[in-house]
């Protein structure tokens, strides 16, 4: 069994570790823990989710006004969606939730880092293409 925080709630939910996945709902409200979107996250939901997922979470550190931060949102979506419950993708906007960037100091963006037992395992500066995500994200699942 694995932990996993579900994208809408927060709540943390049990789930048995398979292969695929062909349904798994939150037991607090829900929603679909296959949901794959990035969704963007204050600083409480960013902690609660490295703190609580047993899988990886991959985060995009990212502002309205940088060019290439709304370049790459569409690979990061993307390659999100080829990890259903492998692992889970988030964003925090650095201009609205300054304390999580501050905390790990993020100088430029967009950045990503793979977080892993609610520590630090990778980071990348700069956008992305989807393949290159996918295989920052492959090299951490399992």
């Amino acid at each position: 069994m694995i932990n996993v925080v579900c994208p809408h709630c927060l709540h943390i939910n049990r789930v048995p570790i398979k292969d695929t996945y062909k349904k798994a709902l939150c037991g607090h409200c829900k929603g679909d823990l296959l949901d794959t979107t990035p969704k963007d996250v204050d600083n409480s939901a960013f902690f609660r989710h490295i703190q609580s997922n047993d899988i990886p979470v991959v985060v995009d550190f990212w502002a309205q006004w940088c060019g290439p931060c709304r370049m790459m949102a569409p690979a990061f979506k993307a390659a999100a969606a080829r990890f259903a419950l492998k692992a889970r993708f988030i964003k925090v906007n650095t201009e609205e939730n300054q304390s999580a960037a501050a905390q790990f100091a993020i100088r430029g963006i967009p950045t990503i880092i793979v977080f892993k037992g609610a520590q630090e395992v990778e980071r990348v500066s700069g956008a992305l293409p989807e393949e290159q995500i996918i295989r920052l994200v492959d090299s951490h699942i399992g």
